[in-house]
């Protein structure tokens, strides 16, 4: 069982970096796809980025293209996401997940392995 932890969290205001954290219990070998979604109050939990542990390939939603960068570290069995220029719709609750699969994908159904959540607040 794959357990996830996120920290990094917290209150910014519009135009700050932030990078968030997802302590893995385990190694995730490269057969395994490791993503981050987010949830605002009253809106449906969405993909923000995923990335493949075999191959580094990485997808990401269209709002955060060019701000947003993910990445994994097997050496620390961490992934990453570092968020730049946020806005305030970048806020919300922050989840990382895990998965095996090989076609990169951001729908949070096809995701078994789920962290806790953190919370990103950024102000205008």
């Amino acid at each position: 069982q794959v357990q996830l932890v996120e920290s990094g969290g917290g209150s910014v205001t519009a135009g700050a970096s932030l990078k968030l954290s997802c302590q893995v219990s385990e190694y995730l070998f490269s057969y395994y796809q490791a993503a981050w979604f987010r949830q605002a109050p009253g809106k449906e939990r969405e993909g923000v980025a995923s990335i493949h542990i075999g191959s580094s390939s990485t997808e990401y939603a269209e709002s955060v293209k060019g701000r947003f960068i993910i990445s994994y570290s097997s050496a620390k069995k961490e992934l990453y996401l570092e968020m730049n220029n946020v806005q305030p719709e970048d806020s919300g609750m922050y989840y990382c997940a895990a998965r095996v699969g090989s076609v990169l994908t951001l729908l949070p159904t096809e995701y078994n392995y789920w962290g806790q959540g953190i919370q990103v607040s950024v102000s205008s």
